[in-house]
């Protein structure tokens, strides 16, 4: 598994799914479609940035990760 998600972007979507996991924690739970939707974003933020890999970014080509020196 190659790694393409970088350092701040790493952080970053740790973060973001924190603070979406907050949210759904607090407010998800009276909306029957929002809560669920809520909890799986929060979740594959907080899986790319433990794993250091977004399918997303493999799709289009793109990465975050700086170059390796040989």
């Amino acid at each position: 598994m190659l790694k393409n998600v970088g350092s701040v972007d790493r952080i970053l979507r740790l973060v973001a799914g924190i603070v979406v996991a907050a949210i759904a924690w607090v407010w998800g739970g009276g909306w029957p479609v929002l809560g669920p939707v809520l909890w799986v974003v929060a979740a594959i933020l907080i899986l790319t940035a433990a794993f250091a890999t977004c399918p997303a970014y493999r799709l289009f080509g793109l990465s975050t990760c700086p170059l390796k020196k040989k």
